[in-house]
């Protein structure tokens, strides 16, 4: 007598159907591997695990909303031979979000800013962090839209509680009121409370440019940022360097076509 037509039905009323998937060929192996009945029950228990830790892990990755699936294994160390590269690893083993400190990433255009922190956001996500990523602009820009609608406090509250938030392109354009104070609020919501990193193309020096309406919130939004915070620079080449065409070689005339035409 077949008892999956029967289980199928209790396995979905207690959420785990997804046993299902694999109980043919773990049954099968049982068999042949002449197993005890725990080990076969400790097999389809694994495999549900297995499951669901995949299906949170790729829920997480879609929340994050990185612009491209950036992972540290991909990231061209090469390049950047003066990048601390120990702590980059330090970094990928997340005591920084236990110690819920920032990490702040600078250097010029195209140098790996933006890489560097999704692939720091993706070991997050591997593990079992929650994350999100966004721009200075998109985050300021989703906030006041918020205010519009009368949801600032709640989408505040919501971004607050983030344990990694990747704020992205810091400085690329001048923060002006109101964008400046929510920008403010948010750090000091997050200060001490969880991880923060933050990449622009502004030296660390330059980063009250960012408020030229303001310049006592910059420091007050500065000093938390700064606070305990994990710095690197990176300079180097730009990974965007446009690839130069090969010089066109103009053809030798053939000899006897120049002596034709009355050339020595």
């Amino acid at each position: 007598m077949n008892p999956v037509p029967e289980l199928a039905p209790q396995l979905k009323q207690l959420r785990l159907s997804g046993i299902l998937d694999s109980l043919e060929a773990r049954n099968r192996q049982a068999i042949d591997g002449k197993l005890a009945y725990t080990e076969f029950l400790a097999m389809l228990v694994s495999d549900e695990v297995a499951r669901r830790e995949q299906k949170k892990f790729s829920l997480r990755l879609r929340r994050a909303q990185f612009r491209t699936n950036k992972t540290l294994e991909q990231f061209d160390f090469e390049r950047l031979p003066k990048l601390n590269r120990a702590l980059v690893n330090d970094l990928a083993t997340g005591r920084y979000l236990q110690e819920k400190a920032p990490v702040l990433i600078v250097g010029p255009c195209g140098t790996g800013k933006s890489h560097l922190a999704q692939a720091l956001g993706h070991c997050a996500v591997r593990q079992g962090v929650d994350v999100v990523f966004t721009t200075s602009a998109a985050l300021t820009q989703g906030l006041n839209a918020a205010r519009a609608t009368g949801m600032y406090d709640r989408r505040l509250a919501s971004l607050a509680r983030v344990p990694l938030l990747i704020i992205d392109d810091f400085g690329l354009k001048p923060l002006r009121p109101p964008a400046d104070e929510d920008l403010h609020d948010l750090v000091a919501e997050r200060y001490e409370q969880a991880a923060t990193i933050v990449t622009s193309n502004l030296d660390f020096t330059e980063w009250d440019q960012a408020f030229p309406a303001n310049r006592l919130l910059a420091s007050a939004t500065l000093d938390r940022l700064r606070h305990n915070a994990y710095c690197m620079v990176l300079d180097g080449q730009s990974y965007r360097a446009p690839k130069l065409s090969p010089v066109a070689v103009k053809p030798r005339q053939p000899v006897a076509a120049a002596a034709k035409n009355g050339h020595a």
